[in-house]
């Protein structure tokens, strides 16, 4: 199983070059970067880890795909992703050329994680309307799946969605990245991962054993094929046996979340977790 890892890279903590270059060196399969463009002071949506007050990491975010780019241009092999890229919140034909761009200079090693959000203030802030944000990404995807294509192939979706065919370079390798769809189980959910993506994406992969047989009903009733479904447990805070758990289930990737820390305590954290490679 692969260990890849995770991080709130900040203007404070360590640099995307110093981490990228340690993971690569340490045998680690892959960085991936959250995203929040900003959070407003006056939110009323809670922070879904009950209990808590928000990090103060999360209005600090570095911009993923400025901080991925870095971090290509000084490896050689590490994977690069998103975990997740809010795809409601940007522009759809400047988020396709900048991911292509990111796949092709990486050598095709980008793996877009698409989410939903939580914040319900942030995606405001985008014109984005909540309650149909799903179906709104959805189309997002299309449209950049369009541009995407070998041949000029245009889109028009419903909520304005739409693009002309035209002339997009780069490609992806093989097309399209590969895409992993993060958020909780659900039916509405697991229809997005079977009818545009390479897999789930899990927070923390708890229930697994309840919902990983429901998804993959779901998949092949899509007519996908079943080898070819993958799920990456991630921002997992690990131990043996849940690792264990994971490798069981069929998890080939499994995503650990490092500290928003310095250099001195995220390289402390990566020592320990080198013992899972």
């Amino acid at each position: 199983m692969r260990i890849s890892t995770t991080i709130f890279l900040t203007d404070e903590t360590i640099t995307p070059v110093r981490l990228a270059r340690e993971l690569e060196q340490r045998g680690f399969a892959g960085l991936y970067l959250p995203e929040h463009t900003h959070i407003p002071t006056e939110r009323t949506t809670p922070y879904p880890a009950a209990g808590t007050e928000l990090p103060p990491e999360y209005g600090r975010t570095l911009d993923p795909f400025v901080a991925l780019g870095q971090a290509a241009a000084v490896t050689e092999r590490l994977a690069l992703g998103t975990g997740i890229t809010l795809v409601t919140q940007h522009d759809p034909i400047d988020l396709a050329k900048q991911i292509a761009t990111l796949d092709h200079l990486s050598g095709g090693r980008f793996t877009l994680g698409v989410g939903f959000g939580w914040n319900k203030e942030e995606a405001a802030d985008h014109g984005v309307e909540w309650s149909t944000r799903r179906e709104l990404g959805r189309e997002r995807m299309a449209l950049m799946r369009a541009l995407w294509a070998a041949e000029p192939t245009g889109y028009d979706g419903g909520f304005g969605v739409s693009v002309r065919a035209s002339y997009a370079y780069p490609k992806p390798a093989g097309g399209a990245p590969r895409t992993l769809v993060g958020g909780a189980a659900g039916p509405k959910l697991f229809a997005h991962i079977a009818e545009y993506a390479d897999g789930w994406m899990p927070i923390g992969g708890r229930g697994l054993s309840e919902s990983l047989p429901v998804l993959r009903e779901v998949w092949e009733k899509a007519g996908r094929d079943p080898k070819a479904l993958q799920v990456v447990p991630y921002a997992v805070l690990p131990n043996p046996g849940k690792l264990a758990h994971y490798a069981e289930l069929g998890c080939e990737e499994v995503v650990l979340q490092l500290p928003p820390g310095d250099e001195a305590e995220v390289l402390g954290v990566l020592d320990e977790y080198a013992r899972y490679l």
